[in-house]
């Protein structure tokens, strides 16, 4: 009898947690497609920590619902699930957006529907300039430019050459590198593109091996392309540094380039040497929670993009508890009043003119060394 009373409560305890209409977050990710070693790790990501937060009894005594689609690396595709979040789903807030295209396809959309947006995309343009509902996680094309100049202008490099992907992200890299090159003096000799589905860019990087004065190269792309240039530039037998953005920023790059991969530089998040950062690095316990549950739910390597995701949720989450329930204009006016929140990418402070809230410290610089990422000292 006892036992029957225990169980009874325990499902009424279940049933109470859950009666309240649900907390719906409504998510677009490339999940297939060129971008899926981005796409996927976010969702299993938001899968999760979904599951995790109703399991502690939700936010504000509602549970969470995760309605997502995946719009297959097509920013078109992207638009139109957006409006099916708006406008069939009844969404309080959005997490999403893998790339940049799809994230500016579906910002209008979110703007005039007022609908707090969280972006897990890289370029600048995402937050610049400053849009009411539109905010983002990843760090920017932009701090990807200077972290990449900083490291070059210790080693003495000057000289350099520029292969951008012609996708959003990469259109958007090669203009932030563009303008941010002169700061740190350094020339691009240079500059070549390449579409996300190519399969093979030994041509262009056959000119850029033939640039007269070039010292290194840097390459701004995302998903599979990247590790495709990387593997031709060793058949090439080109030995000049290699220095990639964030956008390969996941252990999927280093198992497609392989051997190749050996050497290249990029700047990521503390989120890939968890195991590695000091004892008193206030990030080290945040990434290493992530790190390990996320590797033993799911048998594999963390991604700084599943990163990306788990700070999206987390700040919304925060926001949610801080405007006291699921107003959009209060949970949006909570995000930007962010401040001291310590996620994966950083440690975030938003405000009115800043709806990502990095610097450039949020950033580490890494190499990869023997199949794995190190630290650049």
């Amino acid at each position: 009898m006892k036992k029957l009373v225990a169980g009874a409560a325990l499902v009424l305890g279940a049933f109470s947690a859950f009666a309240a209409d649900p907390i719906k977050i409504g998510s677009v990710l490339s999940v297939t497609g060129p971008a899926a070693f981005l796409g996927d790790p976010e969702l299993k990501t938001l899968q999760q920590y979904v599951e995790d937060i109703n399991k502690k009894g939700g936010v504000l005594g509602r549970p969470l619902e995760l309605v997502h689609y995946d719009d297959g690396s097509d920013a078109n595709k992207a638009n139109g699930f957006a409006k099916r979040l708006i406008d069939d789903d009844k969404v309080d807030l959005m997490i999403g957006g893998t790339t940049t295209g799809a994230t500016m396809s579906m910002s209008p959309l979110v703007d005039k529907a007022g609908i707090p947006f969280i972006s897990l995309a890289g370029a600048v343009v995402v937050v610049e300039p400053v849009k009411k509902f539109m905010f983002k996680t990843p760090h920017t094309d932009r701090m990807a430019a200077e972290k990449v100049f900083e490291d070059m202008k210790k080693r003495g490099i000057s000289k350099v050459a520029l292969l951008s992907e012609t996708s959003g992200f990469g259109q958007s890299g090669k203009k932030e590198t563009e303008g941010a090159a002169g700061k740190y003096g350094i020339t691009l000799v240079a500059s070549e593109t390449y579409g996300p589905k190519d399969t093979d860019m030994s041509p262009q990087l056959t000119k850029i091996k033939g640039t007269p004065g070039v010292q290194a190269v840097f390459i701004f792309g995302l998903g599979q392309g990247p590790a495709i240039a990387t593997k031709n530039y060793k058949q090439l037998g080109v030995t000049l540094p290699l220095y990639h953005a964030h956008g390969v920023a996941s252990e999927e790059f280093i198992k497609l380039a392989g051997p190749a991969a050996e050497g290249v530089r990029l700047p990521a998040a503390a989120l890939l040497v968890a195991d590695k950062l000091d004892a008193k690095d206030p990030q080290k316990p945040v990434v290493t929670a992530y790190t390990k549950a996320f590797t033993e739910k799911w048998k594999t390597d963390v991604s700084t993009f599943g990163g990306h995701a788990y700070d999206g949720l987390m700040l919304a989450v925060d926001a949610i508890k801080r405007a006291g329930g699921t107003d959009k204009a209060k949970v949006r006016d909570a995000i930007e009043a962010t401040k001291g929140f310590i996620g994966t990418g950083g440690i975030v402070n938003m405000s009115a003119t800043d709806h990502m809230g990095l610097d450039l410290s949020a950033f580490r610089m890494l190499e990869i060394k023997n199949g794995d990422w190190t630290l650049v000292k």
